[in-house]
């Protein structure tokens, strides 16, 4: 009979699942995110909290008993973030449906692995949404090689993943992603729009033309974005932390993750890209 928190395995995502292969599915997650990470008391987090230690609202079945009330309850840092599809990779394939709770001597390495895996999978993003985009047909053979080579680095043993050195990867991938915006947002021209790590925090850009900017790594904490054009606008690392997204067009806005999503104010009118959901937090009108 199979271990009591034993679960059938999940596939590993592959170019051809698309983006929805790369969704959190906390079902066949075994609460990785609530047990190897690190919380630090703050507005986002309403307790401290060691890696490696269950958070105390995990329950016996991996399910968050305050799932429906995070934010009131003082845990906002969670309902922000995503691990690409990472918990439910390392639970079900790296780890062959083992828990930490069933086997204590993998329980380590499972917490070393996950982070890493987090990041390949924020990667498969990323490489995904490049090759969705027709402009970027100069580069496609380069594209589909990174991303089956990132797809091979965390199809590895839980030893190699771990052993994985995500930063140098990361750099060589970024190379591909820096000419995948230039592709995307050639034409738009303009100092306004080359904004890359602008600390742009509270900054009024209501009904604003961003359609193409550079906003990489921009502080867009608080802004007011209501109603602006951020359609093929580059927003990897853009901090979106509140920003008030209130009838703004991100349609095709490129490398928009749904952690930047979540973290932001929006509503009705708010269009986003096909691949993201509407967060249940925005209003409706």
């Amino acid at each position: 009979m199979a271990p009591e928190h034993r679960r059938a395995p999940v596939a590993l995502p592959l170019v051809g699942d698309g983006p929805a292969a790369l969704r959190a599915d906390c079902a066949n997650c075994f609460g990785l995110c609530c047990v190897a990470l690190t919380f630090a008391r703050s507005t986002d987090f309403a307790v401290d909290k060691a890696a490696g230690r269950p958070c105390t609202n995990l329950r016996e079945d991996y399910r968050c008993g305050i799932h429906g009330d995070l934010r009131n309850k003082g845990f906002q840092g969670c309902t922000v973030y995503d691990c690409f599809g990472a918990g439910q990779h390392v639970s079900q394939h790296t780890f062959d449906g083992r828990s930490w709770r069933e086997d204590k001597d993998a329980a380590r390495q499972m917490f070393e692995v996950f982070p890493v895996m987090r990041q390949l999978h924020e990667l498969l993003w990323y490489l995904t949404d490049a090759l969705s985009r027709p402009k970027t047909a100069p580069i496609t053979a380069e594209l589909k090689q990174a991303l089956a080579e990132t797809e091979r680095l965390a199809a590895g043993t839980p030893q190699a993943v771990a052993d994985v050195d995500v930063a140098a990867h990361r750099q060589d991938v970024n190379v591909l992603l820096l000419r995948t915006s230039e592709l995307v947002r050639k034409g738009n021209t303009g100092k306004k729009k080359q904004r890359r790590g602008a600390d742009l925090v509270g900054a009024r850009l209501r009904s604003a033309d961003l359609k193409g900017a550079d906003l990489r790594g921009a502080y867009l904490i608080g802004a007011d974005l209501r109603d602006a054009d951020l359609r093929e606008a580059d927003l990897i690392g853009a901090d979106f932390r509140d920003t008030d997204l209130r009838g703004a067009d991100l349609t095709d806005a490129l490398f928009l993750t749904r952690s930047q999503v979540n973290a932001a104010r929006g509503d009705a009118r708010t269009k986003l890209p096909k691949t993201l959901d509407r967060p249940s937090h925005w209003t409706q009108a």
